[in-house]
């Protein structure tokens, strides 16, 4: 235990530490009712890249901070490699303003280094990202775009190379989509499977991402009644805008501004460009 009473230790994700990381989150946001046990089960166990990587603040036998990152492949400027992505932060009301986010952050990153992943990249909004750029050495690629439009999202007939994208292996891909609180419907896209979510709002569904035929196999395309109106979330220098019935969504009806953020673990390199990123809603907790 440090000398400042707070004992940092791994994540195990066993039954009684969901169970307290459930209560620390009813703590630190009483309304984020969907972060109950069979979720972080989900997130943090069934992952089939391998368990979450994160640390615990303990306050005696409390606990009192919590940061996870979940494993993922990346390809990274033309290499496929182990990569995190930085999902699960707490800090209880009585320990904030001390410190331990940094703290257990740096903790994790330290082991990730060591463990070999490339580096870990994150969706933040617009009051942390500050702190993950100035704190803990992120970049800031770019604001993620939020277009509301119909129809099919068009993409250009020769894609860029990309610098970084998220891979998508079938065993992964069926993880993501037993979400515990997911409603997802699969329709037939010329491309493959379109898969959509509900967005909370009426009639307004989000294009969580286009699927090609060799991973789209499994789903069943065509479920559910088609609502006109689409929202989608993301960054891709592949999309063909002009060619896409989609607009930049109105301030009033966008989810709080985010942005894609990305840091390097094992290895020195050069900065990401935006353009040459994909990351849509299904490669994050988007919904």
């Amino acid at each position: 235990m440090s000398s400042d009473g707070y004992e940092v230790r791994p994540v195990e994700a066993t039954g009684a530490e969901l169970a307290a990381t459930r209560a620390l989150f009813g703590a630190a946001f009483p309304t984020a009712t969907h972060l109950d046990e069979r979720t972080l089960d989900w997130q943090y166990n069934e992952n089939p890249d391998g368990k979450a990587v994160g640390f615990n603040a303990w306050a005696g036998g409390e606990l009192a901070a919590h940061y996870v990152t979940l494993r993922l492949k990346l390809l990274l400027q033309g290499r496929e490699v182990p990569g995190l992505l930085s999902l699960n932060t707490a800090t209880h009301p009585k320990h904030q303003g001390r410190g331990l986010f940094t703290r257990l952050a740096e903790a994790t990153y330290r082991r990730a280094a060591e463990a070999g992943f490339a580096g870990v990249v994150g969706v933040a909004n617009a009051a942390s990202t500050p702190g993950f750029v100035r704190k803990l050495g992120f970049q800031l690629v770019a604001p993620l775009e939020a277009r509301l439009g119909m129809g099919p999202v068009a993409r250009h007939v020769a894609e860029p190379a990309y610098e970084f994208r998220r891979v998508w292996s079938r065993d992964a891909l069926a993880w993501r989509l037993r979400h515990p609180h997911g409603n997802y419907r699969f329709v037939a896209d010329s491309r493959g499977v379109r898969v959509e979510a509900p967005t909370g709002r009426y009639g307004i569904w989000a294009v969580m991402a286009v699927c090609e035929p060799g991973l789209g196999r499994e789903l069943s395309a065509g479920r559910g009644p088609l609502n006109p109106m689409k929202v989608w979330l993301g960054l891709d220098g592949g999309v063909d805008w002009e060619r896409s019935r989609y607009f930049t969504m109105p301030r009033a009806l966008r989810p709080s501004p985010l942005n894609l953020i990305f840091r390097r673990l094992a290895s020195e390199g050069p900065r990401l460009r935006a353009e040459a990123v994909r990351f849509e809603a299904i490669d994050f907790d988007a919904y």
